[in-house]
């Protein structure tokens, strides 16, 4: 079930991916996010309310648990570790391809998969080592192809914007198994809506600040900000994306390594949105990277079975 759970993930992952590259297509990028983190924010604080003064929510996916400043801490770190990812994130994918971003995004969960083995002892069976080896080929090769249309890795300072999004992201990855474990499992056991719906506002809490002193005073001086409705689709897809993911997580028997591998494969789903509504170039070599990361899902759905 929870590998389901993945898969559904990866798919609104990628539309969250798509309406956010055209949410910043020639957008100032922190009040972008600011926007994306306070409509996040808004769809999950009737939960938080509704859990608190009444006992409509009890028993279902959706409710709150409470907790006091020892499970906020907790909290307040993933959301500087989010936020950071996001800020690199956007920035780069203003600057950048869609499909070049996805590719080095799907390096993650790479990091995730060490990340994984080192401090929580997962193992990998036959079947999943193969999907997992096919998806890191290619995604080396995608990012190859990359490489075509004339952007170096080595001197765009965007493309280090994206790689360091990834490294956060994966460091967020293995943060959020650490809070969903039991204490048992040398976790923090933390109630998964109780991260998702705080950590959306303390990010929102971060970001205003941020419009305030950083972007406003300088606004004349940047790229103008203007209203798209793709933004408040960003928050839409994000959320329910995030929701399935953590929901997944706490299911017996997620392994991590697994669950962000096969989001990565939102880059699928992105790729197609790039083809058809952005119009980017070299498809054909980057389409048949794109099947070795079907292929290797394939994989990793037989291993877990």
């Amino acid at each position: 079930m929870w590998l389901i759970l993945a898969f559904m993930s990866a798919v609104l992952l990628g539309c969250y991916d798509s309406f956010k590259k055209e949410a910043l297509d020639s957008n100032a990028v922190v009040p972008v996010l600011f926007l994306n983190t306070l409509f996040c924010s808004l769809i999950f604080l009737p939960f938080i309310l509704l859990s608190t003064h009444t006992g409509v929510l009890d028993g279902t996916p959706f409710h709150v648990a409470q907790g006091g400043w020892e499970s906020h801490r907790y909290i307040v770190v993933k959301s500087v570790i989010v936020l950071s990812s996001w800020l690199f994130g956007y920035f780069g994918m203003k600057h950048l391809p869609l499909t070049i971003v996805g590719p080095i995004n799907a390096t993650r969960p790479v990091m995730v998969l060490f990340g994984a083995m080192l401090v929580f002892g997962e193992h990998l069976n036959v079947w999943q080592w193969i999907g997992v080896t096919l998806a890191v080929m290619s995604f080396f090769m995608l990012s190859h192809s990359g490489r075509k249309e004339g952007i170096d890795f080595k001197h765009d300072k965007w493309i280090y914007f994206i790689v360091l999004s990834a490294f956060l992201g994966a460091v967020s990855g293995l943060y959020d198994k650490y809070l969903m474990a039991g204490v048992a499992d040398g976790g923090v056991g933390l109630d998964r809506m109780l991260v998702q719906s705080w950590y959306n506002i303390y990010q929102s809490g971060m970001m205003l600040v941020a419009v305030l002193f950083i972007w406003w005073p300088y606004r004349h001086h940047t790229t103008p900000f203007h209203w798209h409705w793709s933004i408040i689709f960003v928050s839409i897809f994000l959320s329910a994306a995030d929701f399935i993911y953590f929901y997944a997580l706490s299911l017996p028997g997620a392994m991590i390594s697994i669950v962000s591998m096969v989001r990565r494969g939102s880059v699928v789903v992105s790729f197609l949105f790039g083809a058809l509504f952005f119009r980017e170039h070299n498809l054909k070599s980057k389409a048949i990277d794109l099947a070795l990361v079907l292929i290797g899902m394939v994989f990793l759905y037989i291993g877990s079975k």
